[in-house]
């Protein structure tokens, strides 16, 4: 049996070919990896009363998690949040400890629990307008915390 070898020339090119296949599979099969987005809101709410509106990113899903960190009500609470603009905000996520329950809904009415991120379900992220949510103090002590907002 005889074994036929490929010219140079031949080896030369099917090596080529190879390569620009391997090349085209690799560049569609890279994942592009984006930094994430933040916003950083720090708190400290007289009893009764709303932090500065805050307006998430229009859109895109938002991950907002709220925390309390004033001793003896500290705790953490989270959404993810739909802002459509000019519309209303839309959520889903697990309201704080104590008891922890999946929290829903969708609004553009002022007020409107979002989520507790405090121990008692007092303090909360409510809806602020169409376009903004703020944090509500109802408890009757001054509370601090913060809220992160990563997009």
């Amino acid at each position: 049996m005889r074994i036929q070898k490929f010219s140079r020339p031949g080896v030369i090119l099917m090596a080529t070919v190879v390569a620009i296949i391997t090349s085209i599979v690799a560049a569609n099969a890279t994942q592009t990896i984006t930094t994430p987005n933040a916003a950083f809101v720090s708190y400290s709410l007289a009893p009764g009363a709303n932090s500065a509106p805050i307006t998430p990113a229009t859109n895109r899903s938002v991950l907002v998690m709220g925390c309390c960190t004033t001793s003896g009500a500290t705790s953490i609470g989270q959404v993810s949040l739909l802002h459509i603009p000019s519309t209303l905000i839309e959520w889903v996520g697990l309201e704080s400890p104590a008891s922890a329950t999946i929290t829903s809904g969708y609004s553009s009415t002022a007020g409107t629990h979002i989520v507790y991120i405090d121990y008692a379900h007092l303090l909360d992220i409510q809806v602020a307008s169409k376009d903004t949510i703020f944090v509500h103090n109802g408890y009757s002590a001054t509370l601090a915390g913060n809220v992160t907002l990563v997009w």
